[in-house]
């Protein structure tokens, strides 16, 4: 874990969350590991679902593949878990590096309880459960609109980005994950790899490839070209006197024909008619 958490402070925001929104709020940490939740216990729904081995695997596979979606994504992700329930998580970001995940979830989102509960009931099927306390654990939830649950969405967003402001999470800087992305962030522009990163730190490139997926939802690589392409944009539209040469070069792109490849390929338009339109 690469962050540490006012678990006092965050109990009492995960209470405002829920008592606003009457939805359950989870905080896990950097590794998909439960933190705190309000309220405490989870619904009937889940726990019937997690009383079978297989749903409680389920259950914590849709989670992390949740929380790595939100990542790649850098914004709220909105879902069906493997149950048929609606949730949403939101990444937790202190610069380029993944913190923590908010999610709030187990929430009954259909036109009808008889149309969510023949979907439902298909998705658990297979498991060794009591459908019929099943059934009554949908009919003991609201049905919730799309509507209500995007407006959930955004306060969790807005929860999320509190949280990093007022410091409430605090990096430990002696982490590698952390001093890796200082270095990328100041020597991106240079000529480094993720070769020269694992020289630099004493690693081997798997480990170097697990601190990017868990960091940035993708490989080092593709990270470093997206923080020079958006430097391009930043000198494109600040720095009209210089050339795109001069632009890929300042970026770290000593392939002329090759920057405007990965630029076109990002942006969807050649460097200078990027400038131009914007």
């Amino acid at each position: 874990m690469i962050s540490s958490f006012n678990l006092s402070k965050l109990n009492d925001l995960l209470k405002d969350f829920y008592n606003l929104t009457k939805i359950r709020i989870t905080v896990f940490d950097d590794t998909f590991h439960e933190l705190a939740a309000y309220p405490e216990h989870v619904s009937s729904f889940c726990q019937i679902i997690r009383s079978d081995v297989q749903g409680e695997k389920e259950c914590q596979l849709c989670d992390a593949n949740a929380c790595a979606i939100a990542a790649r994504r850098h914004s709220p992700y909105t879902y069906r878990c493997h149950a048929g329930l609606t949730e949403s998580i939101a990444p937790l970001y202190l610069g380029n590096v993944v913190i923590g995940y908010l999610l709030f979830g187990h929430v009954f989102s259909y036109p009808s309880y008889e149309e969510g509960w023949t979907q439902i009931q298909q998705l658990c099927e297979n498991y060794a459960i009591d459908m019929d306390a099943l059934k009554d654990a949908c009919l003991e939830r609201p049905i919730i609109s799309a509507d209500y649950i995007t407006s959930a969405s955004h306060i969790l967003e807005a929860v999320a980005s509190y949280l990093c402001l007022e410091r409430m999470v605090a990096l430990k800087q002696q982490e590698l994950p952390v001093q890796i992305d200082e270095y990328i962030s100041s020597h991106f522009t240079e000529n480094i790899n993720a070769l020269s990163i694992c020289t630099r730190f004493n690693i081997g490139k798997t480990q170097l490839y697990e601190i990017a997926k868990q960091s940035y939802g993708i490989g080092i690589a593709e990270h470093i070209r997206n923080l020079r392409i958006e430097k391009a944009k930043t000198l494109l539209l600040e720095c009209p006197d210089l050339s795109i040469a001069e632009v890929a070069s300042k970026c770290g792109f000593s392939d002329y024909n090759y920057f405007i490849t990965v630029f076109k390929r990002l942006t969807g338009m050649p460097p200078k008619i990027y400038q131009k339109n914007f």
